[in-house]
C-alpha cells in the first residue's frame, strides 16, 4: 500500500499474518520435503507444449503490438520495456489475461480458494473469467489457481525458519481442482527467513509441468531480525534473478513452454535493485500489484510503485473483502483496472 496510508498496510499485513497460522493438520501430513513425487505430481496433464518454429520464438510483431496495446501509448518511455527479450512458443502474455483465485487448502482466511468449496470456487472463478472476457474483448481471459504452498509463520518451527512448507498431497489436490477448467496453477513462496534458493527447487516436480508456474512474495522474505508480520519484508534483484535462472533452466531442460513468474509488491521497498533484474525468453515476469484499500489509494499506488519501475508485465489484486473496508466500500471496476497504464495482464483475486 502506499506510504501514506501506512496503518492500512499493517492492517493488511496483521490481517493475512494471522491467517497463515495454519492448523495442524497441515504438520500432521508432513510438508514434502525430498519425498518421492506421487502418482499425481508425476502425472503430464494434457497441456500444450512449446510449439516448433524455425527460430523457437513468437510472432515478434504480434508480440510488441500486444505489448503496446497494454500501454495505453505510455508517452513517458518506460512501457512497453523496450529492452527485453521475445519470448519463446507457447508464452501465455501478452495474448492472454490470467485471472486467477488465490488462497490455500487449509485457511479460509488466507483467499478464495481455500474460501469455498471447489465446486463453489470453480463456478465464482467462471463467472470472474467471463466478466473480464466481456469487459475486455480483445485478450482471452483464462482461469488459474495461485496456491500457497510455502506459508509465512509466527513461530520459528523445528528449523528456525519461519515457515511451512505444504505436503505434496495438498499440491496434487489443487493440481486436480485446476484439471477441471485446464487452468494454469501458480505455486507461490513465502520464505519467511529461509531462502529462494532452498524453496524454489523442492517444487521443481511441478514446475516441470507445462502449466505450473510460479509466485514468490517478497513481504514475507525477512532479512532482518523481526519474524514474518512485524515488518514489511523484501528481494533484491539478486532474489529474483535466481527464481527466473531456476525456472529457465527448467523450460529448456525440458522442452517447456515459458513460466510466468509474479512478483507481489504494494511498497517501494519490497523490490530493491530493479534496473539489476534479467529477464529471459524463458520467463515472463509479472509485478503484481498487491495491496488492498479504497479505489483511490490503489490506483496511487499502482502509479506510485508498479508504473515507475517497469520490469515486463504488471498484474493487479482484488479483495473481496479487504477492498471493502473503506469508503466508498467497494472494489474497482473491471474497466477502472484495464485504464490503468500500463493495463494489468494478471489478474488476482483473494
Amino acid at each position: 500500500m502506499a506510504h501514506s496510508n501506512k496503518s492500512s498496510v499493517f492492517l493488511y499485513l496483521g490481517l493475512l499474518f494471522s491467517a497463515c497460522q495454519l492448523t495442524e493438520n497441515a504438520k500432521q501430513e508432513g510438508t514434502g520435503g525430498s519425498i518421492p513425487p506421487t502418482a499425481e505430481a508425476t502425472e503430464q496433464p494434457a497441456m500444450p507444449a512449446a510449439e516448433p518454429s524455425s527460430d523457437g520464438r513468437v510472432d515478434s510483431a504480434v508480440y510488441w503490438a500486444g505489448l503496446h496495446a497494454l500501454a495505453h501509448g505510455d508517452t513517458t518511455g518506460r512501457w512497453p520495456v523496450a529492452d527485453q527479450p521475445i519470448p519463446l512458443k507457447g508464452a501465455v502474455l501478452p495474448g492472454k489475461r490470467i485471472i486467477a483465485y488465490y488462497g490455500n487448502l487449509y485457511s479460509r482466511q488466507m483467499g478464495i480458494l481455500g474460501e469455498l468449496p471447489p465446486v463453489q470456487m470453480l463456478d465464482k472463478l467462471d463467472a470472474e473469467v467471463a466478466a473480464w472476457n466481456a469487459a475486455d474483448t480483445g485478450i482471452p481471459a483464462v482461469p488459474a489457481l495461485h496456491y500457497i504452498a510455502v506459508t509465512a509463520q509466527g513461530s520459528p518451527g523445528r528449523d528456525g525458519k519461519h515457515r511451512l512448507r505444504m505436503p505434496f498431497s495438498q499440491i496434487d489436490s489443487v493440481l486436480r481442482i485446476a484439471k477441471k477448467r485446464d487452468a494454469l496453477v501458480f505455486l507461490d513462496i513465502q520464505v519467511g527467513f529461509s531462502t529462494l534458493e532452498d524453496e524454489i527447487p523442492r517444487l521443481d516436480t511441478f514446475l516441470r509441468m507445462p502449466h505450473v508456474h510460479l509466485g514468490i512474495d517478497p513481504e514475507f522474505s525477512m532479512k532482518e531480525d523481526l519474524p514474518p508480520g512485524k515488518r514489511i519484508g523484501s528481494f533484491t534483484a539478486k532474489d529474483i534473478n535466481f527464481a527466473a535462472a531456476h525456472l529457465a533452466k527448467l523450460v529448456r531442460n525440458n522442452n517447456l513452454p515459458p513460466k510466468v513468474l509474479v512478483v507481489h509488491r504494494f511498497t517501494q521497498g519490497m523490490i530493491k535493485d530493479y534496473q539489476q533484474i534479467k529477464l529471459h525468453p524463458e520467463v515472463q515476469q509479472v509485478i503484481n500489484m498487491d495491496g488492498w484499500g479504497a479505489p483511490a489509494l490503489k490506483k496511487n499506488t499502482y502509479r506510485s510503485y508498479i508504473f515507475p519501475e517497469p520490469i515486463q508485465f504488471t498484474g493487479f489484486k482484488f479483495f473481496y473483502k479487504n477492498d471493502l473496508i473503506p469508503a466508498p466500500h467497494r472494489m474497482m471496476t473491471l474497466d477502472e483496472v484495464l485504464a490503468l497504464t500500463p493495463a494489468p495482464i494478471y489478474i488476482q483475486y483473494q
